[in-house]
């Protein structure tokens, strides 16, 4: 049975989540930097007595991955991102000091996943898409059966991701979203990096980036 809990860490408000079916889980954009969040993701996964399978991160600037290298390393498990996420990756050393966050520890990818990957998570199907234009290599994760699509900073409730940032690009965002969440049922719940949950449906009518009157 999928379950999804959802943190909130880090002064950027960004959605860490973990999914699992039954004890076996999957740790998504850890963005636990301060020790308290730390320790609250930790208890969470310790008191359901949930077993990290993998770390996987939509994508890589700083505000989701401050916590990776600490929950990699606490459970002792591979860290996955998009085949073309690892320069953002890299460069992330380079500006957190600038942020406010000089204790930012780089992890190191152990693998980089394709277009149409399947990440299992018990019975469950989690399917790579490929959806640049917030960052070259950003991923969104898919499971058709539960209509469930984690979006990461692609697609927001009525918003979407922003491109002024190094590998951005507007026009390519919107093509991701358009051939690649906007093709999928309109009840596919969208849960994005930051903000609240939405539909593909709920965005195809009100994003306005979307609509007759998007610029």
């Amino acid at each position: 049975m999928l379950s999804i809990k959802i943190f909130c860490f880090n002064e950027f408000s960004e959605n860490t989540l973990v999914i699992h079916d039954e004890r076996d889980c999957i740790i998504i954009d850890p963005g636990c930097y301060e020790q308290a969040e730390v320790n609250e993701l930790i208890t969470y996964i310790s008191e359901n007595n949930l077993i990290p399978i993998y770390v996987v991160n939509t994508h890589c600037h700083v505000d989701h991955v401050l916590g990776v290298e600490k929950i990699k390393n606490y459970f002792q498990v591979p860290f996955l991102i998009g085949r073309y996420e690892l320069p953002t990756l890299k460069s992330v050393k380079l500006y957190a000091p600038l942020y406010g966050y000089p204790g930012y520890v780089e992890p190191v990818a152990d693998r980089l996943v394709d277009e149409g990957e399947i990440i299992q998570l018990g019975m469950q199907n989690w399917e790579v898409l490929e959806v640049p234009g917030h960052s070259p290599g950003h991923i969104a994760l898919l499971n058709r059966e539960e209509k469930v699509c984690i979006s990461g900073d692609v697609l927001f409730n009525q918003s979407i991701g922003r491109t002024d940032l190094p590998g951005g690009d507007f026009s390519v965002l919107i093509d991701s979203i358009k051939s690649k969440i906007f093709t999928l049922p309109g009840e596919t719940k969208v849960i994005p990096g930051h903000g609240s949950e939405t539909t593909v449906s709920r965005e195809r009518k009100y994003n306005p980036f979307f609509s007759e009157n998007a610029v």
